[in-house]
Parts: structure tokens; C-alpha cells; sequence
């Protein structure tokens, strides 16, 4: 029976494993010392020889006649390994076999004695796809095996499997193989299977592969369907990749900025069965070789292309300007990503191409930063209405507008009071009314001698008018302090002796955000509407006495 080329020329000595150096070598000198672990895990990307290498390691450590740390393949372990008939080394495959039962009914099995070889194997491939429960099930078995088990896991997605399982592993990180490796080991393949195989061919089936030996040699497999003299050209057709010629003459279209050049060749790919998402996919890579090239023209060794190919990509570089090719690259990514869901992707890639010649999405940037200027200049005219607006609001207010319905009551002595706000003001004269310089020193000096009124006061502020004394703060517990007749005799003797000023009646006023107003620098603003506005008062306590004098301010001026 015809077998596919991917297990066909799987390796069976670490020798055969290629682009992973760090991880044979670590491998084969543990067997060949005899220090070996009872858990390992093997992580990296698809294709990158991880269940491969798990495979040679329970050969190896079980093999009757080891050769440098590998296996001899010809013992009747090794034989029995290669032919999956060998009972002591068991491979799992975790996507189906991921419950808790699964789990217990394999520690059941470790207490049993290998049948023929030294050690019992268990291999447990996409080993992320147990559950919690599974895993958990599992770590005791896993921290401390018999002396006669060990763990081989393999996953290609480490951040899903549990961190106390990791800790009780050695780990490997297979990175992924180098593109040059896969097309030598390519045209070994092509050489032993009697098929003619180009270089540019089989460099073109490694930069599909994305890393990965086993689909390498998967489209491999497919091109030999379509002919025994593989070109570049059989690779495009068998794999579903576009023409490299369509397309770096789709890129200079962009480049060009010849939207119908550009449509007529998607429509001819489109014609001809390709995919739009991996011609989309191969844009983006192109684009990030131009990227490169326009960027750091000296770093020709990360730019992904054939030799015959690096002049095309330093030409269209040339043609556009960094920002427009990494617009391109970002429209090409969403454009991928919207494909995904999307039920015409001809379109989607359509609508792309002709944004990206037209320079639509890379004007969508400017657009934004014009109309933002724009606003600029806007605001600044609503700075200049605002101001006019304000001096006419102040004035208002320093000529006493006295509106109907006023939440503000005319008291007998003919101040305006709040009820709710200010005790006891029927003598206080708010038109002269300012504020209170020594106050920081006089709050200092009743924490000396009168520290449990000082407490209320952490956060407060004066101001004076003739005898009286008027003082804001925070804490509501201030105002119940100075009810108390001796309370209220000792601030304002206190005052005084600091002021050099007689007081004889104080005011007090709970102001519970007065935090925030000192810290805006407001200590000359008058309390009440009544009083006169100082000419550098900021915009919301203005806005506020308006709210207090009942003067109406029109929406478009807050």
C-alpha cells in the first residue's frame, strides 16, 4: 500500500532530525550518561519533529544495542517500535482521550512492570487537551513515577497546559526548521523517490511550509500527482499558491497605483481556482520583504524570497514610501482576518486592492488629523465666544441680579443667606468680604492649644469682613462644634491673637468638595452671589455663584 511521503522518510535516529540541534544533542547525551528524566515535554509548532523525537527516545533507552545515544533500528525492540507492536512503549493521543477516566485508567496502568524492555513509555501527544481534571488526576503519577515509567507529552499550545504540570518536566522547545533545511532534505527526498525536482521549486514548497517538515513534504506529495518534473510553476498549480509572477506584478500594480492592472490580475488568479485567502496571505509577505527592503536594504538574509526575486522586491520598495507599505500591510491583515468570516472573499480582496491604489485607507490617518486641527481652531473660537460671555456674566453679577424664584431668601437685615449652607449671617457685610491671609497660621496655633477644634479644620479656608470671620470647610462636624458657645469664644481669641485683628462673630459654612477647589487655587473667590466676583476667577465657580444668584446662563456657554 502506497505510504505518504511524511511517514515515509520520517527519521528514526536523531541523527535524521534536522533544525533541532539543541534538543538531539541534549537527548542523546542524557541516554548516553544514563541520567535520564521521568517527564519530559516537547513543545513547538506543527511539523517540527516532536512526536518524532519522542519516538526515538523510547526506542533509544530501551534499544538492546544503542549506538551514540540512538537507537540501532535493528534489534527487535527497535523493529517492534517501528511497527507499533511493541507493548511497552504506548502513545496517547489526548484529544480523545482527555477525561478524568482516561487519566486514572492510565496511572492504573503505570504499577504494571514492562513486558520486554527497561522502561514503560507513555507518549501523550496534544497533551493540552486534557482537561483539568485529567491533569490533576495525573500530577501525582507524574512528580513520582515508578522507576520503570516515563513521560513523554508533546503540545503545540504550552500556555493550556496547567503550570504544576510543568514544573515537573524537562522541556524542550522545538523552534521552527530553517526553510534552507527543509528544501535540502526536499530534493534528498525528490532524489531518492526518482522525481525531478527544481531548487526554486522546492525552496517555493519550504516558504509554503511555514516551518513545518511534515507539510512540506505533504505538498510535495501532491505535486508528484501532477507531474515527475516539478517547476515552480506545478508547485502554484498543485498547492494552491499564486503564481509568483501575478504576484509581484499585483504588487507593482499597488505600487503603481493601477487599480484596473490590479483587478485584472485577481480576476485571472481568480479564474484559474486560487485561493484569495493565501494570495492575500502571500501579499502580506511580500509586502513585508518590500518593508524590509525600503527599511534595512543591508538585511537581505530576513527577506523571504527566491534569489531570482530580491531585485522585483528592491525595485517596487523603491516606488513607495515606508508609511504607504505599512498601511498596505495593516490593510492586508484586516482584510485577512474579515475573509475569515466572510462569505465573498474575491470581494473583500477586491475592495483592499483598490483602497490600497487608490491610497483610500492611508488618507484615512490625515483625514482624521485635519479634522482634528480643524476642532483645534474650533475651540478656539469657542474660547473667545465663552470669554465674552464670561466678562458679560460677571458683570451681571457684580451689579446684584436679583431674578424671581430665587433659591436664595432676603433675610430681615437684607443679606441674601442659604438656609441650608450658612448659619446665623443676618450681620455679615458680604460686599467686603475677603480672603483670610493668616489662616494657615491661625489652624497651626489651635493645634497647639486647641487640637480637637484644629481636627475639623484639616482642610479648610477664611475669609474676613470688618469684625466677622467666616470659615469653610469640609468637615459637618466643625459646625455642631461651634454651637457651643466656649468653642466658638476659643477660635475666635485664638484668631485674633495670631491676626492682631478683634473678631467678634464667626460664620461657618460645610463645603464637601473644598478639597478640590483649594487645589485649583480658588481661596479669592467671595462666598455667596451677592458679593463681588474677583476678575480671574475660573470658569466653574463662576458658572456656580451664577447657579446660587439664580442667573440664567444659556447651555451652549457651560
Amino acid at each position: 500500500m502506497y505510504q505518504a511521503l511524511y511517514r515515509k522518510y520520517r527519521p528514526s535516529t536523531f541523527d535524521d532530525v534536522i533544525s533541532q540541534p539543541h534538543v538531539t544533542t541534549a537527548l542523546t547525551n542524557q541516554i548516553i550518561s544514563g541520567k535520564t528524566a521521568h517527564a519530559y515535554l516537547f513543545t513547538g509548532s506543527r511539523g517540527t519533529g516532536k512526536t518524532t523525537c519522542a519516538r526515538i527516545f523510547a526506542k533509544a533507552i530501551n534499544c538492546e544495542h544503542p549506538v551514540n545515544g540512538n537507537p540501532c533500528n535493528e534489534c527487535s525492540i527497535c523493529r517492534d517500535a517501528d511497527n507499533f507492536a511493541l507493548s511497552d512503549i504506548i502513545e496517547i493521543d489526548a484529544a480523545s482521550n482527555n477525561t478524568v477516566n482516561d487519566a486514572r485508567e492510565l496511572r492504573e496502568g503505570t504499577i504494571y512492570t514492562p513486558e520486554r524492555c527497561k522502561y514503560k513509555i507513555y507518549i501523550i501527544d496534544e497533551v493540552h487537551m486534557l482537561s483539568k481534571e485529567a491533569f490533576n488526576a495525573l500530577l501525582k503519577i507524574i512528580e513520582e513515577p515508578p522507576p520503570h515509567i516515563k513521560f513523554i507529552m508533546a503540545t503545540t499550545e504550552l500556555h493550556k497546559v496547567l503550570p504544576t504540570i510543568l514544573s515537573r518536566c524537562q522541556r524542550f522547545d522545538f523552534r521552527r526548521i530553517r526553510t534552507e533545511d527543509i528544501a535540502e532534505r526536499l530534493l534528498q527526498v525528490a532524489d531518492k523517490e526518482g522525481i525531478s525536482l527544481e531548487a526554486d521549486a522546492a525552496a517555493l514548497i519550504a516558504k509554503a511550509a511555514d516551518g513545518g517538515m511534515r507539510d512540506a513534504l505533504s505538498i510535495l506529495d501532491r505535486c508528484i500527482a501532477f507531474s515527475d518534473n516539478i517547476t515552480g510553476q506545478i508547485v502554484s498549480e498543485a498547492a494552491g499558491i499564486a503564481d509568483r509572477e501575478y504576484v509581484f506584478k499585483l504588487c507593482e500594480a499597488i505600487a503603481d497605483k493601477n487599480p484596473s492592472e490590479a483587478l485584472g490580475i485577481i480576476s485571472r488568479l481568480y479564474d484559474c481556482s486560487k485561493d484569495m485567502t493565501l494570495l492575500c496571505e502571500e501579499l502580506i509577505t511580500q509586502f513585508r520583504n518590500i518593508m524590509i527592503a525600503a527599511s534595512a536594504p543591508d538585511r537581505t538574509d530576513v527577506i523571504f524570497c527566491l534569489p531570482s526575486e530580491l531585485e522585483t522586491i528592491k525595485e517596487i520598495a523603491e516606488k513607495m514610501p515606508l508609511a504607504d507599505i505599512m498601511a498596505d500591510i495593516d490593510a492586508l491583515g484586516k482584510c485577512s482576518e474579515r475573509m475569515s468570516r466572510s462569505l465573498s472573499k474575491r470581494i473583500d480582496l477586491e475592495m483592499c486592492v483598490i483602497a490600497m491604489c487608490s491610497g483610500i485607507h492611508t488618507s484615512d490617518n490625515s483625514s482624521v488629523n485635519k479634522s482634528s486641527v480643524e476642532n483645534d481652531r474650533g475651540d478656539s473660537r469657542t474660547v473667545e465666544i465663552l470669554k465674552g460671555r464670561v466678562a458679560a456674566l460677571e458683570q451681571r453679577i457684580s451689579e446684584g441680579y436679583q431674578p424671581q424664584n430665587t433659591r436664595s431668601r432676603q433675610s430681615a437685615g437684607g443679606a441674601i443667606t442659604s438656609a441650608e449652607r450658612v448659619t446665623d449671617t443676618s450681620s455679615l457685610n458680604r460686599s467686603k468680604l475677603k480672603a483670610f491671609s493668616g489662616w494657615d497660621s491661625a489652624v497651626k496655633e489651635l493645634s497647639r492649644v486647641y487640637p480637637s477644634i484644629s481636627s475639623t479644620l484639616t482642610c479648610s479656608r477664611a475669609f474676613e469682613s470688618d469684625q466677622s470671620l467666616f470659615v469653610e470647610t469640609d468637615n459637618r462636624f466643625f459646625i455642631q462644634l461651634l454651637r457651643q458657645e466656649d468653642n466658638k469664644n476659643k477660635l475666635l481669641e485664638t484668631v485674633s491673637n495670631v491676626s492682631g485683628n478683634k473678631y467678634t462673630k464667626v460664620f461657618t459654612k460645610c463645603v464637601p468638595n473644598l478639597s478640590e477647589l483649594i487645589d485649583t487655587h480658588v481661596e479669592t473667590a467671595s462666598v455667596d452671589a451677592d458679593s463681588s466676583a474677583p476678575t480671574q476667577t475660573p470658569l466653574d465657580v463662576l458658572l456656580k455663584k451664577a447657579e446660587e444668584a439664580g442667573v440664567p446662563v444659556e447651555t451652549s456657554a457651560t
